[in-house]
């Protein structure tokens, strides 16, 4: 008789996330770490024989050498995977999903949800049809300030907002793919298993979910410049935007793999009518907040004056500082429960993004480009 799900740790699968790449390894250790799920299966590379080393190197029960084997033996076997992690490039996106939808088994997916803005549509009405939750990994949003923020912007305690203004920048790509021997450039790089973007699909889509996330505001349309700085990249490295947000608000986003000397500058600041925000991913533990008229305010995760929303999402005293890979897993602390609502006949409770989200992210990237190869003029979003 099968164990009350609310009584076990539940079991994950993993589909890529083999040696050499890095999402795989934060996946799995965001996974574990509230105790709450552990990895026992996996398809960790195309190539059978590191997807044999790969899974041995963690000590997994299972290990397939395709993700269509692996979906159909994990949905019967008497103590197969609750919910399956896709770490591939993104071309892999879509047919993983649905491989594991279809056998009945939740799904988790890096970002961006699929290779393409058709396969995003087709996935959207899988997920309907089947009833299971699908959850995107945009992690930003599992940490405290940035829960604090949308907080305070929902409550009003900002104004109207009238301007937003996002940046995301790193310089990982600054030298060709040809003079680089990086797994995660390669295939970043490549229109064939990357899609019609590198930077915007890479790490402008974290951008457009943090911005609306935390105003609460869509973007109606969008005017981009996209650029390949670097010799030889077919695809962009950089990207800078003008955005019209819903309300008559306003913004931008630049988002660059070839900015000389940066780590991973992922910025925000919202600006209203009584106050602006403003945050910092390299310094994630403090929100700046600037009152109309008043001195500038630093509030630190963990200290008593923040919100429920963000104590929701604490995990350590004031004073001991919470980055990347613990706001990784809140998330999937989040995802963790629900499945566990949903398994047991409950609703899901959400907070995390979905494949609604997903698919919005990938209309993002289809009109950046959209709009650059015309040049640089406006296009509607949807």
């Amino acid at each position: 008789m099968p164990q009350d799900v609310n009584k076990r740790r539940l079991r994950a699968g993993i589909v890529g996330g083999g040696a050499g790449a890095f999402i795989g390894a934060v996946h799995r250790i965001a996974c574990e770490l509230d105790g709450q799920a552990l990895v026992v299966a996996g398809a960790m590379s195309s190539d059978a024989k590191r997807a044999k080393e790969s899974a041995a190197a963690w000590f997994l029960d299972r290990s397939y050498d395709s993700f269509r084997k692996m979906a159909e033996e994990e949905a019967k076997h008497p103590e197969g995977i609750d919910f399956v992690i896709i770490a591939t490039p993104n071309n892999l996106h879509f047919p993983v999903a649905k491989a594991f939808l279809e056998a009945g088994i939740h799904v988790v997916c890096d970002k961006p949800m699929t290779f393409d803005l058709k396969e995003a549509e087709e996935l959207v009405g899988i997920v309907e049809k089947s009833g299971l939750i699908f959850a995107l990994t945009h992690p930003y949003l599992g940490y405290p300030a940035v829960q604090q923020a949308k907080a305070m912007v929902a409550a009003g305690e900002l104004g109207e907002i009238r301007k937003v203004q996002v940046e995301y920048n790193q310089d990982w790509l600054l030298e060709p793919v040809a003079e680089t021997s990086r797994k995660q450039a390669e295939w970043r790089t490549d229109p064939a298993r990357a899609g019609v973007s590198c930077c915007v699909g890479d790490i402008g889509t974290h951008g457009e979910n943090l911005l609306e996330h935390i105003t609460g505001l869509k973007i109606q349309s969008l005017c981009a410049d996209l650029t390949s700085f670097a010799p030889g990249r077919p695809l962009d490295d950089d990207a800078n935007m003008l955005l019209r947000l819903e309300k008559g608000a306003k913004g931008s986003l630049s988002c660059s793999q070839i900015a000389c000397g940066e780590e991973n500058d992922l910025n925000i600041r919202v600006y209203g009518t009584k106050a602006s925000i403003e945050w910092h991913q390299l310094e994630p533990n403090y929100l700046t907040i600037k009152p109309k008229g008043r001195p500038w305010e630093t509030w630190g995760r963990g200290s008593a004056y923040m919100g429920d929303a963000a104590k929701a999402v604490t995990r350590t005293p004031h004073g001991h500082p919470e980055g990347y890979l613990e706001a990784f897993a809140t998330l999937y602390r989040l995802i963790i429960a629900d499945l566990r609502r949903v398994k047991s006949g409950k609703k899901a409770a959400g907070g995390y993004p979905t494949a609604e989200d997903g698919l919005r992210g990938m209309r993002f990237v289809v009109k950046a480009v959209e709009s650059s190869k015309a040049g640089a003029v406006w296009v509607e979003m949807p």
